[in-house]
């Protein structure tokens, strides 16, 4: 019998192999800040963050850390040479003009139409779903990450989301701890499975329709 466990760093280390050098991209706080980390070795991608920073590095040491330097989560980052700031207006005129090429967003709940709830917790006050609805519509690729299931062992991945979207029929592509899908003709198609998860297990505890590519593989 499998048991699932999280693992969010096989998520990041996977999202991170859809990139070329020169790709813009946006990643959103929580779990995708991760998947810095793990761009292959060769590949250079510039890092934005909708606060006004094109060029972000790596996350700073310990003790090294600038308040006045932190990405729109309000983490401290480092920025490359070459890097640049500017103001929202021209932040978000990066990203509703077109020009970032992925953006990676964590979710609450995903759903087999390519609409997103990321925002929205019952019972806690939120501030609103911010410059994501407006990544998520100017991005050329969206990818949501997000372990599979929830504590109660629901998926959530979903065939309609319950909680307030995001935004509608935007996702591409979602990556959780047990595989890869893309979002198509209104299914979630399995692209990958991470072991130990199998197709099976992973078409069993999922609640959505789920078509397994023809050529799904073990992603090593």
């Amino acid at each position: 019998m499998i048991e699932y466990v999280e693992n969010k760093e096989i998520i990041a280390r996977r999202i991170a192999r859809f990139f070329a050098s020169g790709d813009v991209v946006n990643l959103g706080i929580g779990l995708p800040t991760m998947v810095g980390n793990f761009v292959p070795e060769g590949v250079t991608v510039v890092l934005q963050s909708e606060n006004g920073m094109m060029g972000l590095g790596p996350a700073p040491e310990k003790g090294k850390e600038d308040k006045d330097l932190t990405n729109a989560g309000g983490m401290p980052v480092t920025v490359l040479d070459g890097g640049c700031f500017f103001d929202s207006a021209v932040s978000f005129g990066i990203i509703r003009g077109g020009h970032v090429d992925f953006t990676v967003l964590g979710v609450l709940e995903v759903d087999q139409e390519g609409n997103l709830a990321n925002y929205k917790i019952p019972g806690k006050m939120v501030p609103g779903m911010g410059g994501a609805m407006d990544l998520v519509a100017g991005s050329k690729k969206v990818i949501a990450a997000t372990t599979h299931l929830e504590k109660s062992g629901s998926s959530k991945l979903k065939r309609r989301c319950v909680l307030p979207l995001t935004a509608a029929h935007e996702v591409d592509i979602v990556v959780t701890d047990v595989g890869y899908f893309t979002v198509k003709d209104g299914k979630f198609r399995l692209e990958e499975y991470f072991a130990p998860y199998t197709p099976e297990w992973i078409v069993e505890h999922t609640g959505a329709d789920i078509v397994v590519a023809p050529g799904c593989k073990e992603f090593r």
